[in-house]
């Protein structure tokens, strides 16, 4: 380990390798010169897998950040994207962005991640999502590998688990409006002005137009996070206190 060590200052960057596709051309490099890539704008390395009768379902969900579908393999990967969707910080987001190769000191591993994640301030974040109850020897031997591999490139790793029910179906129901036709400044501006103070949702919809016409501007300001609610507390209802955030 002592050489490449020297020729990339951590024995991390040369111990691990980065394996993945670049403007359709297969690229395989260590890690301390591989890292610098975009990988929120690459292709997946693998295939998404639709099997019948199997617990996991595959799919591609539009992603309002990227501007275009990403895949997931799981609903649980789904919720997931859909949160870093409407996660203001983020910028970009990738599936299944690379291989990591690495030697135990055994045998050969190699782990893909579910997600590469861009923020605002160009820091890199990788992202594996597993329930807690499914994460066996294997599953923790290649969270371990990837956390240490990010930590020597100044990523960011996180393990992403089940996330709280009530928040979860609130975000997916505001995800339906998260595309920008759902806004229209006229009647955003008076929703705006509506909820000003904290107000019943739906009363502050009437007073700002016909309800079938305002609630997707609603909906949409809601996922945007310029208006807000209680979304841990209760699914949302008429009656949900709505208002609008500071500063925005």
């Amino acid at each position: 380990m002592g050489a490449p060590a020297l020729a990339y200052g951590d024995a991390a960057l040369s111990a691990f390798e980065l394996d993945f596709l670049e403007r359709g051309r297969r690229r395989r490099q260590p890690l301390g010169q591989g890292w610098t890539t975009q990988f929120e704008a690459v292709e997946p390395v693998r295939d998404f897998r639709w099997a019948k009768g199997v617990e996991s379902f595959a799919g591609w969900y539009y992603c309002a950040t990227a501007r275009d579908h990403v895949g997931y393999e799981s609903w649980l990967e789904r919720d997931h994207l859909i949160l870093m969707d409407r996660d203001p910080q983020v910028v970009g987001i990738s599936s299944q962005p690379f291989w990591l190769h690495w030697h135990n000191g055994t045998r050969r591993r190699r782990h893909a991640p579910d997600y590469f994640v861009r923020l605002a301030d160009g820091r890199g974040r990788v992202v594996d999502v597993r329930a807690d109850d499914r994460v066996d020897d294997a599953a923790s031997e290649s969270f371990e590998a990837m956390e240490l591999a990010c930590r020597a490139v100044g990523w960011e790793f996180v393990r992403a688990g089940a996330p709280d029910p009530v928040f979860m179906a609130n975000v997916r129901w505001l995800a339906r409006y998260r595309r920008r036709r759902c806004l229209r400044w006229a009647i955003a501006a008076r929703l705006l002005e509506a909820f000003e103070e904290p107000a019943p949702l739906l009363e502050g919809v009437l007073a700002a137009g016909d309800r079938l016409v305002v609630l997707p501007v609603l909906f949409h300001l809601m996922w945007s996070g310029v208006l807000a609610a209680d979304l841990r507390g209760e699914l949302l209802h008429d009656h949900s206190m709505v208002w609008k955030e500071r500063g925005r």
